[in-house]
C-alpha cells in the first residue's frame, strides 16, 4: 500500500481525478450566473420592464439551473464509482494479504483483518471519490459567488466575509479533538473483532466484552457532541451574516445607494455559500479522519512474516 492517503488516492487514477476536476470547475463556473439573473428579474420587475424581457431571463435560469443539475448528477456518480473501485481495492489487498500468509497468521491478525474488510475499508475508500473534485468545486462556488458579492457591494460582502473568520478558526482545533477520539475508536474496535476471534462463543465472552463496548458507547457520544456543538456555532454565525445583510441592506435600500434585487442577491448568496462551506468544511473534517483510518490500516496491513502475524495487529491489541 502506499505509505500516504494522497499516493492512494493517485493510485486509484490521475485521469478519474482530473476527469472530476474538469466537471468541478464546469459546475461552479455555471453556479454562479442563477444569482446574476434573479437579480435582474426581480429589479426589471420593480423598474416596470416589459414581460417579454421577464420571460426570457426565466427561461435562461431554468436552463442554467437543469445544466448545472446534470452536471452535478454525473459528477456524483462518477465519484461514487471512483470511491467503490478504491473500497473494493482495500478489501482486496487485505484478502490477499491474508492468502499468503494463511498458515502463519495469528487470531489477533484475523480480528484486524475482520475490522478492516467489513467496516473500515468502506469509509477510507469512499474518500476517494471526493478528494481532489470536492475542495475544487466548493472552493470555486465559494470564490465564485464572493467574487460576484465584492463586485455588487463591498461592504455587504466584508459583512458577509466576517461569517467565516470565527468558523476557520473553531473547526480545526474541535477536528483534532474528534480525530483522537477516532483513533480511539477505530483501536477499541480492532481489539472487540480480535477477542471475539480469539475466544469464540466462550461463555465469558459477552461479561469480558462489556468493557470496550461500554468504552465505544463514550467515545461515540464524545464525538457527537464535537461535532454538533460545531454545527450550532456555524449555524449561529450564519444567521448572524443574515442579520448584517437585513440592517447594512436596507440602509443602503432606503438611503438610494443600493437598488432591492442587490439585497436580494445577497440573501440567495449567502445562502448559496453556506452549502459548500458546509461541504468543505465537511470535506475536511473527512479527510483528517480519513488521514489517521488510512495510517491504521495500511500499518495493519504491512505483514512481518517473522513473527508470523500481520504488524501492528498486536500493538493495536495491547493498547
Amino acid at each position: 500500500m502506499p505509505r500516504t492517503l494522497t499516493g492512494f488516492i493517485f493510485k486509484m487514477g490521475r485521469v478519474h481525478q482530473a476527469m472530476l476536476v474538469l466537471l468541478s470547475i464546469v459546475l461552479f463556473t455555471v453556479g454562479v450566473l442563477p444569482l446574476e439573473i434573479q437579480r435582474r428579474i426581480i429589479n426589471d420587475a420593480t423598474q416596470g420592464a416589459g414581460f417579454n424581457s421577464i420571460l426570457v431571463l426565466a427561461f435562461a435560469y431554468l436552463a442554467l439551473v437543469v445544466i448545472e443539475g446534470a452536471a452535478k448528477l454525473i459528477l456524483n456518480i462518477y465519484r461514487g464509482w471512483i470511491g467503490e473501485v478504491a473500497i473494493r481495492w482495500l478489501r482486496m489487498a487485505v484478502l490477499d494479504t491474508r492468502k499468503m500468509h494463511l498458515g502463519e497468521q495469528t487470531t489477533l491478525a484475523e480480528g484486524v483483518e475482520m475490522s478492516i474488510v467489513l467496516a473500515e475499508a468502506e469509509p477510507v475508500g469512499g474518500f476517494v471519490g471526493t478528494s481532489i473534485s470536492e475542495p475544487v468545486l466548493q472552493a470555486g462556488v465559494l470564490a465564485a459567488v464572493g467574487s460576484y458579492m465584492i463586485y455588487l457591494q463591498p461592504f455587504l460582502a466584508l459583512a458577509v466575509a466576517a461569517v467565516f473568520i470565527p468558523q476557520a478558526v473553531l473547526v480545526p482545533v474541535l477536528q483534532s479533538l474528534i480525530n483522537q477520539r477516532v483513533k480511539t475508536k477505530i483501536t477499541v474496535m480492532r481489539h472487540l473483532s480480535e477477542e471475539m476471534v480469539e475466544r469464540g462463543s466462550s461463555s465469558k465472552t459477552s461479561d469480558h466484552q462489556a468493557t470496550p463496548v461500554q468504552r465505544l458507547f463514550s467515545t461515540n457520544m464524545s464525538i457527537y457532541t464535537l461535532k454538533y456543538v460545531l454545527n450550532f456555532l456555524m449555524n449561529l454565525m450564519f444567521h448572524l451574516g443574515f442579520v448584517g445583510i437585513f440592517t447594512l441592506g436596507g440602509y443602503y435600500v432606503i438611503t438610494g445607494r443600493i437598488e432591492i434585487g442587490t439585497v436580494v442577491a445577497f440573501i440567495v448568496g449567502l445562502n448559496k455559500i453556506s452549502d459548500p462551506w458546509g461541504a468543505l468544511v465537511d470535506w475536511y473534517r473527512d479527510l483528517k479522519v480519513t488521514q489517521v483510518k488510512y495510517v491504521l490500516i495500511r500499518d495493519a496491513s504491512i505483514v512481518d512474516t517473522s513473527n508470523g502475524s500481520m504488524s501492528g495487529a498486536k500493538s493495536i491489541a495491547r493498547t
